[in-house]
């Protein structure tokens, strides 16, 4: 298969899924604003959305996906359909008492995850009822994502990256048509998230029985294989979770601030995480499964090329995302949220989230392409000392950046990506000092001209700008058409850049192992 098509087939689903992400955060900013009752929503999303990450897209996936395809290169299909069955069964059993144990802490876990909340008996209350409505989506989600890391590991990509699109489907049909049913009316994006979930997991199933992979679930604590998985998990949990774990201890910090600092970053996090699911998504989903396959052959020399591949994609659209993201701050906030309930205010507010988010996104996103390269060698001790690191680096530059920022919440959004930079940066270095890594030649002349596309763009966006009017004037419409042209003429000017400096689209072909 080829990774490339296979990358941009990934990627083209996850926009679809983002840009009705986008749909349903304008909606809800439209109708609910940014206030007591958003800031209780996403708190209360935010932990079981963490746990998930943990459970299914983090620790879990990297923990059981090379092990799934080392079963697969070498033990065959009946082997390997019982290890599924085994490894569902605990997850499930897991996930079952963690939910029910989530519901009924629901008061604690709002004390311990936003304390500030507790000085308001509405807000606080309000959140605790949220968050008991939206934690059994941790069971479904991880299930379905169990689903997802056995789809991609027979490379049906495509299914899995649409799944994301059912949850946004289910937000937006919610807000538009059942708010006026809850009272208070924030209660349906609660109700939406559990629906959500429940199409997620049901929509997986019949793939699965198409590739002969749909198994019931069951208990085997004493197979060798399950017990392999939850020995890499242990420690993965910590380790490729450290962004979020970043992202609630700031939400945290962010309870004690402005009214509104929770969803000004939330907002931010959902413009800067279009490039970040788009690519850093697709290439992590890309990369684990294939470095698996190459390091259960002993392919050192294909592992090392492939590294180099995700490295070299990940700085060609990384990098003009970030500068666009940080010049576009304006555009993309007025033109998207700036409506009904959501005031200038909030806007500008989320403006310099976003811009502090931006300085740290080629670090978010190398994570996701370097992370595998540990992962995939069923190697977790490496990244989970890192990560270590990396947190507690972060929390210094929070504490710091709070007492000296003028605008505290951009401080929290800015130590979150430098501490990513810091993590890639360390993770980099430790594949080239374990000599699992090898550049490939041409490095310097590749970033030379990267520099000059991504400076040529940043000339054509800002020049496009001061011919705008002011981004606040007209209807949504006229709004994204502007934003659309502008974009536009940056994607024109940076790869048109590059096609002058001899760039082309087939230097970046690659095929994976079957």
């Amino acid at each position: 298969m080829n990774l490339l098509k296979s990358l941009a087939a990934v990627s083209s689903i996850t926009m679809l899924s983002r840009v009705l992400g986008f749909v349903r955060d304008t909606l809800v900013a439209r109708i609910f604003g940014a206030g007591l009752a958003t800031d209780a929503f996403f708190v209360a999303f935010k932990l079981p959305n963490l746990l998930r990450r943990i459970f299914a897209e983090g620790a879990f996936s990297q923990a059981f996906v090379p092990i799934l395809a080392e079963y697969k290169t070498q033990q065959g299909e009946e082997a390997t359909r019982t290890f599924i069955a085994y490894v569902a069964g605990l997850l499930t059993l897991v996930l079952a008492l963690v939910t029910l144990l989530g519901i009924l802490a629901a008061p604690w876990i709002i004390w311990v995850s936003a304390p500030g909340f507790a000085e308001s008996t509405e807000k606080f209350e309000l959140t605790a009822t949220l968050l008991r409505i939206t934690f059994p989506y941790i069971l479904l989600i991880s299930l379905s994502s169990l689903a997802g890391a056995i789809l991609n590991t027979w490379n049906r990509f495509g299914v899995p990256a649409f799944v994301p699109t059912l949850l946004n489907l289910s937000m937006i049909a919610f807000t538009l048509f059942l708010a006026p049913f809850f009272d208070p009316p924030v209660l349906a994006l609660g109700w939406s998230v559990l629906a959500g979930g429940l199409l997620q997991l049901l929509y997986q199933l019949p793939h699965l029985k198409k590739i002969g992979m749909l198994v019931l679930p069951r208990l085997n604590l004493r197979d060798s294989g399950v017990w392999r998985v939850l020995r890499q998990m242990a420690p993965a949990i910590f380790g490729v979770s450290v962004g979020q774990i970043s992202l609630i201890i700031n939400t945290i910090f962010a309870s004690f601030l402005a009214a509104g600092s929770v969803s000004w970053m939330y907002y931010a996090d959902r413009l800067m995480e279009l490039p970040s699911g788009v690519l850093g998504v697709a290439l992590g989903t890309i990369l684990l499964p294939a470095l698996s396959k190459t390091h259960a052959s002993r392919d050192r020399q294909e592992y090392s090329r492939l590294l180099d591949w995700g490295l070299r994609l990940c700085f060609l659209l990384v990098l003009p995302c970030a500068l666009a993201l940080a010049i576009l701050a304006e555009p993309l906030t007025v033109s998207l949220f700036q409506y009904g309930r959501f005031t200038a205010h909030d806007a500008l507010m989320t403006q310099y989230a976003l811009i502090a988010y931006a300085v740290g996104l080629l670090g978010i996103i190398l994570v996701k392409v370097l992370a595998p390269g540990f992962y995939a060698q069923q190697n977790i001790r490496t990244p989970v000392r890192i990560a270590m690191l990396t947190l507690g680096a972060t929390q210094v530059m929070n504490v710091t950046f709070i007492l000296t920022f003028p605008v505290p919440h951009a401080g929290l959004a800015l130590a979150i990506g430098l501490g990513a930079c810091l993590n890639a940066g360390l993770l980099y270095w430790k594949l080239r000092q374990q000599r699992r890594f090898e550049p490939q030649a041409g490095w310097g002349v590749f970033l030379l001209k990267l520099l000059v596309a991504v400076l040529a763009m940043g000339a054509v966006l800002l020049g496009g700008m001061a011919l705008m009017p002011a981004w606040e004037q007209g209807v949504m419409a006229e709004r994204f058409l502007r934003l659309g042209a502008l974009v536009l003429a940056g994607i024109v000017a940076y790869f048109g850049t590059l096609l002058l400096l001899g760039f082309r689209l087939r230097d970046f072909s690659r095929r994976s192992i079957a």
